[in-house]
C-alpha cells in the first residue's frame, strides 16, 4: 500500500485545524516520544515505539486505544517537519484490510495548519460504523490537535 491510498480509500476521515505552534515543535511532539500520545489524544491509552532510536521511516509503534483496540504500526513517511505517515500492520479490530494515517503540517503565518487523514478499507462491519462516527472522530482529532498544540507551546517555553 502506498500513500496514494490516503486519497483513494473507501473511508476517509479528515480533520483540519489551525494551531499556534510552528511545524517544527508540532512535529517533535508527534514523533519524538510515542509514549506521550495518551496525554494529548484521549482515545489512546498507551503508545510506544517498538525499537530503539533513532526513529524514522520503518520504525514500528504499538498503540492501545480505549476499549482494548490494539495496533502495530510502521512509519512510511517521516518528512520533518511537514509530514508523518504510518500504516496499521496488525490490529485486533476485525474487518480492517488496509489502514493508513497521515499528519500534514503546513506553515500558516506564525502558526501551522494541521490536517489529519485516516484512510481505511475493510468489511462493511468496519466501514459503516466509521462513516457513521465520522463527525465524532473528527471532533476527537481536533480536540487532540489543540492539546498537542498546548504541549508544544509549553515545551517551547521551557527551551
Amino acid at each position: 500500500m502506498t500513500t496514494e491510498f490516503l486519497e483513494s480509500a473507501p473511508v476517509r476521515v479528515v480533520a483540519e485545524e489551525r494551531l499556534t505552534s510552528g511545524p517544527d515543535a508540532l512535529f517533535r511532539e508527534l514523533t519524538d516520544d510515542a509514549s506521550t500520545w495518551p496525554s494529548w489524544f484521549g482515545a489512546i491509552r498507551r503508545a510506544s515505539y517498538t525499537g530503539p532510536p533513532p526513529y524514522g521511516v520503518g520504525a514500528g509503534r504499538a498503540v492501545k486505544l480505549v476499549g482494548g483496540i490494539r495496533f502495530v504500526e510502521s512509519v512510511l513517511v517521516w518528512e520533518e517537519p511537514r509530514r508523518f505517515v504510518y500504516r496499521i500492520e496488525e490490529t485486533n479490530l476485525l474487518g480492517a484490510h488496509a489502514w493508513l494515517e497521515e499528519w500534514l503540517l503546513t506553515p500558516d503565518g506564525d502558526g501551522t495548519s494541521v490536517r489529519f487523514t485516516m484512510a481505511i478499507e475493510g468489511h462493511a462491519m468496519i466501514e459503516l460504523p466509521t462513516h457513521a462516527a465520522r463527525s465524532l472522530v473528527e471532533r476527537s482529532c481536533r480536540t487532540a490537535m489543540h492539546k498537542l498544540d498546548a504541549r508544544a507551546g509549553r515545551r517551547a517555553q521551557v527551551s
